[in-house]
């Protein structure tokens, strides 16, 4: 296992880069719909 990450580290770091880059995707992702959501209630309460 050590000799397979010490030849593929390019590959490894990459994999965990887009790992993170797909979480905190989704992460924006999820606080976009939640902002979304106040924004209407607190227009509808406005009205």
């Amino acid at each position: 296992m050590e000799q397979f990450l010490h030849d593929n580290s390019l590959y490894v770091v990459l994999g965990i880069a887009l790992i993170l880059w797909f979480g905190i995707g989704i992460y924006l992702f999820s606080l976009d719909k939640k902002v979304s959501k106040l924004e209407k209630q607190i227009a509808s309460i406005k009205e």
